[in-house]
């Protein structure tokens, strides 16, 4: 049986708490299927919401930027959002369209990642996360890079989770008497075919870690 998460005020859901999930390997799943969320801070009085990549390590989520920006500065309360879009939900009505998604929102405090062996672990987990085999592939950072970058860790301890599937909902309605076309149209994303760097030599292949991404499913 798969752990629950708790429930706060925070992460009850009010509205649709059908689609609601508050089981943790849905949280995980959502989290594994992506590599970008969105990070919502306050700053300077003002909301800000930032896309960048992440990596989750268990029960963390390490979150990636750059020492000149101020909404990574850590210390305050934050949400992070990650969404999977799978199709559209398109109905006889327009009220009745929808989407069918998977979505994860982790509210809580981060800490900035300071000690270098725990931010060169935080930030190979971010690596391998978005393309496993590249932080044994690449150059690693060095100490000038490090010190270029910020790296934030968060509890994934407070969090909601929301799936929606299936097709339209009016179908034993009066719409469905209209003779309209009713159903999904799915939405799947791919990688495609490596491109290489213009400035690359010839002669060097694409890494096996990477070749072996092209046609298979993002997400």
């Amino acid at each position: 049986m798969s752990e629950r998460l708790p429930e706060t005020d925070l992460t009850r859901h009010r509205r649709l708490g059908e689609q609601g999930s508050l089981d943790r390997a849905d949280l995980d799943a959502i989290l594994d299927a992506g590599f970008v969320c969105h990070l919502g801070v306050v700053v300077e009085g003002r909301p800000v919401v930032v896309p960048t990549v992440y990596g989750r390590d268990g029960r963390l989520l390490y979150l990636h930027g750059s020492v000149a920006s101020r909404s990574l500065v850590g210390g305050g309360p934050v949400c992070v959002t990650v969404t999977h879009v799978d199709g559209l939900v398109l109905a006889r009505s327009v009220f009745e369209h929808g989407v069918n998604y998977r979505s994860a929102m982790i509210h809580g405090v981060p800490r900035k990642v300071t000690d270098p062996d725990e931010k060169r672990a935080g930030l190979r987990r971010l690596t391998e996360h978005a393309t496993p085999g590249q932080w044994s592939y690449a150059r690693l950072p060095n100490r000038k890079e490090l010190a270029a970058t910020t790296l934030l860790v968060l509890s994934l301890e407070e969090a909601s989770v929301k799936i929606r599937t299936g097709g339209p909902d009016d179908g034993d309605g009066p719409d469905a008497e209209l003779g309209l076309w009713a159903g999904t149209l799915p939405l799947t994303s791919t990688w495609g075919t490596p491109v290489p760097d213009p400035a690359l030599p010839t002669g060097i292949p694409v890494p096996r870690h990477i070749a072996r991404r092209e046609g298979a499913r993002q997400g």
